[in-house]
């Protein structure tokens, strides 16, 4: 007989080797000093200013931009839990009509950049957008409500952010064994007590995962808080360090927005607790029963087909739209095949780099869970949380002090997006090696394999999906991030990131819609990739 258990801190450490060996930590303390060099940076600058940063952070002023930033992470990230978890349990548990196709629909809004999403937003739902232009002819309507600033930024954050959470859960969903949910109802509990008690609580670490993801995307997010004006801490320190020679505020407000990162992580850990979900025994899992929706299943359509509608019909429809304007107007537009190219090869680079790095970092905290271990995890989600230009700015510091030979070449641009990306590989590895009873690498290791071989031969092979799904979302995030692309990427070297920011910064929609609808399509390959590696129950 097989079953699900539920194993917490001192069962693991029993389980594994007494100290993890060091294949496993060298390179995780090389990952997590290379982590730590845009934070030096920024000490670097703020202690160099004296007393005057103490009197920058002590500023009225730093405490109102603290207080919105941290108010719009909570708020995406709530919003974005209450989409993705019905979401996730709709498409794997029940008996959704066309489940397979809202399965991959539901995940496509992830290639959707925030400055896109953002631009599509103001032109769609504007105070003068395409819906009053619509409402005006039928209705007489002359301007709607303003979207700018916090509305703006929480719809446009949680319709382009909600599939971290969505993916994670879902794949999780897909690989647990239903046999507990079984005992819970043997034990005498209704399908709504063990779905609350056993089912979501075996999703806790999954959806924590995707969760920080989405706080440290939102902290960290440029592009839909500018193009929708809420004063973010993001917003503060590219207006600095574009409009000032002294870029000490900036230094300092990049300082805050790491701390604000490193209580993020600290939050995170103590809501994801220390357990591990796997099945001990003989046998195989039991698939789990499908959930017949019965008189819910049209609001079930209705709530489906409203987040999709709003995160992906309409943003592609906009830029449609914009495209054919161009085409009427003979406005030349380009579609940009040599900017595909260079964003496909930079985010291919990426994620290839990023997901054997993000291996030792996520063995490490799952085998071998401790403080250093958890603090080696949580320093490598510290790149994440930092605008790409605090990121850009740091390398080029370093870049030109100490390795001259690899300024504004291809090798830093990728560095930067391992750094920054890095965590999506590591969270989606963990998610799934938590899923790998440790008793399996003991039956390797008593047959005599070495750890490299039980981990090579055992582990990578059940965690694949897990390694795969994170280089997807390495190369998806690579192929949106805009401020480290347009400081670091070589001369000549552009994007389609860069080509949409500079025909849209400059109000030629019709120009940006070309390049933005081509990233779409590019960056939808890595979702087909994801989608290959679920196995979609009809």
């Amino acid at each position: 007989m097989s079953v699900s258990v539920l194993e917490g801190r001192g069962a693991l450490a029993r389980a594994g080797a007494p100290r993890p060996p060091a294949f496993l930590w060298i390179p995780a303390l090389v990952i997590a000093g290379a982590m730590l060099m845009p934070a030096a940076y920024l000490v670097v600058r703020t202690v160099g200013a004296g007393p005057e940063a103490l009197d920058l952070l002590l500023r009225a002023r730093t405490g109102m931009v603290l207080l919105r930033t941290v108010l719009l992470a909570l708020a995406v990230t709530a919003a974005t839990t209450l989409l993705a978890v019905p979401l996730a349990w709709l498409t794997v548990r029940t008996d959704l009509p066309l489940k397979r196709l809202w399965s991959v629909l539901t995940v496509l809004p992830l290639v959707i950049p925030s400055y896109v999403g953002g631009f599509v937003l103001i032109a769609a739902f504007g105070p003068r957008g395409m819906l009053q232009g619509l409402l005006s002819n039928f209705l007489g309507v002359e301007r709607l409500p303003e979207i700018y600033g916090f509305p703006g930024a929480l719809l446009a954050l949680t319709l382009f952010t909600y599939p971290y959470i969505l993916l994670s859960v879902r794949s999780v969903l897909k690989g647990l064994d239903s046999s507990l949910e079984d005992a819970s109802r043997s034990l005498g509990h209704g399908s709504r007590a063990t779905f609350y008690l056993v089912t979501l609580r075996h999703l806790q670490p999954a959806a924590a995962a995707g969760a920080l993801l989405v706080a440290l995307y939102t902290l960290s997010d440029f592009g839909a808080v500018s193009l929708l004006q809420f004063d973010s801490f993001t917003r503060q320190i590219y207006v600095q360090y574009q409009g000032s020679f002294d870029r000490t505020l900036a230094a300092v407000f990049s300082l805050v927005l790491v701390i604000l990162t490193v209580m993020v992580l600290m939050a995170e850990g103590r809501f994801r607790g220390q357990y591990r979900y796997y099945r001990t025994g003989s046998g195989s899992a039991k698939p789990p029963e499908v959930v017949r929706l019965g008189r819910w299943k049209w609001p079930a359509l209705l709530f489906c087909g409203s987040v999709v509608f709003f995160a992906l019909a309409v943003p592609v429809s906009v830029l449609a739209y914009w495209l054919g304007q161009g085409l009427i107007n003979s406005t030349p537009l380009h579609f940009v095949w040599g900017a595909a190219g260079h964003s496909a090869l930079a985010s291919a680079l990426a994620a290839l780099v990023a997901v054997p790095l993000a291996f030792p970092v996520a063995v490490l905290a799952v085998r071998y869970p401790g403080r250093g271990s958890g603090l080696l995890e949580r320093l490598s989600y510290m790149g994440f949380a930092l605008p790409g230009i605090v990121i850009a700015l740091s390398l080029i510091f370093f870049g030109i002090r100490f390795a001259p030979a690899l300024y504004q070449t291809l090798a830093m641009l990728i560095f930067a997006y391992v750094v920054l990306f890095l965590p999506q590989a590591a969270g989606s590895a963990r998610s799934t090696l938590l899923q790998v009873s440790p008793r399996l690498e003991e039956a390797g290791r008593s047959l005599g394999h070495s750890y490299p071989a039980v981990l090579a031969r055992i582990t990578l092979p059940l965690i694949r999906r897990g390694l795969l799904g994170g280089a997807a979302l390495v190369f998806l995030t690579a192929m949106k991030e805009l401020p480290a692309t347009l400081i670091l990427s070589p001369i000549g070297f552009d994007t389609l990131a860069t080509e949409v920011w500079n025909a849209a910064s400059e109000g030629l929609f019709a120009q940006a819609a070309a390049p933005a609808l081509l990233l779409i399509v590019v960056s939808s390959a890595a979702i087909a990739l994801l989608m290959s590696q679920e196995k979609i129950t009809t």
